[in-house]
């Protein structure tokens, strides 16, 4: 007779990856808008935009990951729903130290948000 340990550990390990599955189709597409801009700069320094082009560019150069600092003041953390997941620089770099648009699926937790990026590109200069 197998022992209530071992059949909840196999209900464990069969259910979770569905429920999983289940949170991540869950999790709601949106559309932000704001800059691209190191993440160190965004906390540290209060700023509500980057310094300049140039700037962002350097600090992702030098490793630090960028995100997008919304409108709002939101800031989300770009992330990859793969696994291995990978950094998101490469994807963001073309538009460091731009207003953007970005459309994703977010992701909420312990008061940080994430977003999968789906789309992004910039918005035009207001002149």
């Amino acid at each position: 007779m197998k022992s209530i340990s071992f059949i909840k550990k196999t209900i464990f390990f069969v259910l979770l990856p569905t429920a999983v599955l289940l949170e991540a189709a869950d999790a709601p597409t949106v559309t932000v808008k704001g800059y691209v801009l190191d993440s160190a700069c965004a906390f540290t320094k209060g700023l509500s935009k980057p310094i300049s082009k140039q700037c962002a560019i350097s600090c992702a150069k030098g490793g630090s990951p960028l995100v997008i600092l919304a409108n709002d003041g939101t800031i989300y953390w770009p992330i990859t729903d793969t696994t291995p997941s990978s950094g998101q620089n490469f994807k963001l770099l073309p538009f460091a130290g731009d207003k953007v648009t970005a459309t994703g699926r977010i992701y909420e937790r312990g008061g940080s948000k994430a977003m999968v990026i789906e789309k992004i590109e910039a918005q035009a200069s207001q002149t």
